[in-house]
């Protein structure tokens, strides 16, 4: 069973939200504010989080800087009353899976938590297959990325967008298949979280950023010889 760490000074938002959430068979845990959250999550045992941006003491875009800082990949869900496509995309690249609007419908979080820990939780065993493209390694059952022989951090985001296209290398894939394919299910008119998630992946990739090529009017493939 999941266990989910719910973020927000609301009590009565943590309520509706633990509600919906344990009648979905899953584990709930709170906390008011960024600054006891990050307590809960050195314990360990959160498996995600649901973030709320606005909060007094710590709010939850500090809070989520700091876990990436302090290099703790445990997926976060971020809940914002702000619908700027900046605030969306600040989160997403401050190393956020995933957010959601307020006012919002608890069954869509419920489907969102669903979608995010699909893509985070262990795998199976047999899921071992390592990629290799040159001087990029890829290692699915370790969820570990080497370039030029050298580690590279990943968010569980990055990690996937990057497992994919790398599966499906030499196809022009569109910024909607995408979508549906890592995020799970649809996030319609949000090409950009494609494209923020790609900038923000070439970056990690150092000399192998070459190897993600932007296919013009449709997406991205992943095309190691056109790199050299």
């Amino acid at each position: 069973m999941a266990k989910i760490l719910i973020v927000d000074d609301e009590p009565r938002i943590r309520e509706l939200i633990r509600e919906h959430l344990q009648h979905a068979g899953y584990e709930c845990d709170e906390a008011t504010d960024g600054s006891s959250a990050l307590a809960k999550l050195m314990v360990g045992g959160i498996d995600l989080v649901i973030l709320d941006v606005m909060m007094p003491f710590m709010d939850g875009m500090t809070c989520l800087r700091e876990m990436r800082s302090r290099k703790m990949t445990t997926p976060v869900i971020m809940l914002t009353a702000r619908g700027e496509e900046y605030d969306k995309l600040a989160g997403l690249e401050s190393g956020a899976d995933d957010y959601v609007v307020k006012p919002f419908s608890p069954r869509e979080l419920v489907a969102r938590v669903k979608a995010v820990l699909a893509r985070t939780m262990p795998k199976e065993p047999e899921d071992t297959e390592v990629y290799r493209f040159g001087a990029l390694t890829i290692d699915v059952a370790s969820h570990s990325v080497k370039v030029d022989g050298k580690e590279t951090s990943l968010t569980p985001k990055e990690f996937d967008l990057l497992v994919f296209l790398a599966g499906n290398k030499g196809m022009a894939l569109s910024r909607e298949k995408i979508l549906q394919k890592v995020w799970n299910y649809d996030y319609y008119g949000e090409d950009r979280t494609v494209d923020t998630h790609v900038k923000m992946l070439r970056s990690h990739l150092g000399s192998c950023r070459g190897y993600i090529v932007t296919v013009w009017g449709i997406g991205y493939k992943f095309d190691p010889d056109a790199a050299k």
